[in-house]
């Protein structure tokens, strides 16, 4: 609830949100760059989501939206995600992890440290991590969070395994302990980053001036567990986006408009 006071754009009394994910097509199999909901929350949410997450974000939980169903639409099949790096384990972006067992699941020791401990935050912290989400999944990589190698003044964890050097994980605290960006480098020498949920609106990031809807200004600072670096953190992305525009294209987990924009939606 809360229409463009939330969202900045919608009409009606509802705002709308996102789960961004990105599918990479590899030499070497499909990397997934989080995972959205997936199909065991789209059959039992009341299990697998806090009823305090389902009533105030009221997601839309249809199985045609899911990750494993749009991957099955382009013809692939879930064995083909052979690597799977989230940049957090909150309900939103890692309940799809089970749906592709086969997986490689990507993450920073830091975050996993505290999902499994569900240290997110006084108020979320028994809501926002939902264990139940991956406590099947067997086969882990956990990184350092920070002192790595630079990329664009942002520390960077290299050479994933398994997964080609063009992918990188950015640590970018704040939003949770262990959160991080997805750096992609495409064919053509440009960057793809996925900030998750360093900001949650465009405006934030575009611009002289960063702007947010107060609604989601009170959401984030709602699930921030260090508000100090998360502010910080956005600052830099925001420089980024200024500075390096021409070599770096920037997206966050649930803006509509970044959305459609690089789907190609009208």
């Amino acid at each position: 609830m809360g229409g463009r006071l939330f969202d900045g754009y919608s009409r009606g009394l509802s705002a709308h949100l996102v789960c961004h994910c990105l599918l990479i097509e590899t030499n070497d199999g499909l990397v997934l760059i989080d995972t959205g909901y997936g199909s065991q929350d789209i059959t039992r949410p009341r299990e697998r989501l806090s009823d305090f997450f389902l009533a105030l974000n009221r997601p839309q939980l249809l199985t045609e939206e899911t990750a494993v169903a749009q991957i099955r639409r382009l013809g692939f099949a879930p064995a083909d995600v052979r690597h799977i790096v989230v940049t957090h384990l909150d309900f939103d972006h890692a309940g799809g992890i089970e749906d592709f067992p086969n997986a490689r699941i990507h993450v920073t020791a830091r975050e996993k440290e505290v999902a499994d401990q569900r240290r997110g935050g006084v108020f979320v912290s028994r809501k926002r991590y939902r264990p139940q989400q991956w406590d099947e999944a067997a086969n882990w990589s956990l990184y350092p969070f920070g002192g790595g190698e630079r990329w664009f003044g942002f520390d960077a964890v290299r050479d994933l395994e398994g997964l080609p050097p063009e992918i990188l994980l950015i640590p970018l605290a704040g939003h949770t302990w262990g959160h991080a960006g997805i750096a992609v480098q495409e064919d053509d020498g440009r960057w793809l980053f996925y900030a998750g949920d360093a900001y949650f609106h465009h405006g934030e990031i575009n611009g002289e001036h960063r702007t947010c809807p107060p609604g989601l200004r009170g959401y984030q600072r709602l699930m921030q567990v260090d508000a100090d670096a998360r502010m910080a953190n956005q600052r830099r992305v925001h420089t980024l986006s200024t500075d390096h525009a021409d070599a770096v294209r920037i997206f966050c987990a649930h803006d509509l408009v970044e959305f459609q924009a690089l789907a190609g939606a009208p």
